[in-house]
């Protein structure tokens, strides 16, 4: 398939995952999406709802299918805590033929989201790398 080529950058909230992947978008010409995107407002707020998580997780899902089926190198940037969260990322890109490149951030920013510091905490207790 083209030139297709997906990025999935991951790690906790405030690791430097956004500014990263706007980054390396404007440098490959890339699409970039991550989950939180879907909670932004027509004036570009973040309005997060956490019952909307999983219609968020799945519209990244379905755009990033969407460019990459149109040849375009495609970034990712969500926590991706646990392996199995990349999974259908990866899968649809072997069926497909895609390359995939699995970045991780450590920074250590504070959360432009306000994420709890529990909440992260929890998060880095689960982590698999």
């Amino acid at each position: 398939m083209s030139n297709a080529k997906l990025l999935l950058i991951r790690g906790l909230p405030g690791s430097g995952k956004t500014t990263l992947a706007k980054q390396l978008s404007k440098q490959l010409k890339a699409k970039h999406f991550e989950a939180d995107m879907y909670f932004e407002n027509e004036n570009g707020e973040y309005v997060f709802d956490g019952t909307k998580l999983a219609q968020a997780h799945e519209w990244c899902f379905q755009q990033t299918r969407k460019w990459l089926s149109k040849g375009k190198t495609v970034i990712v940037s969500n926590t991706f805590v646990r392996q199995w969260e990349m999974k259908r990322y990866v899968k649809y890109c072997e069926k497909k033929g895609i390359e995939v490149e699995v970045q991780v951030c450590c920074g250590e920013f504070s959360s432009v989201h306000d994420v709890p510091p529990a909440t992260i905490e929890n998060m880095r207790r689960q982590w698999q790398e």
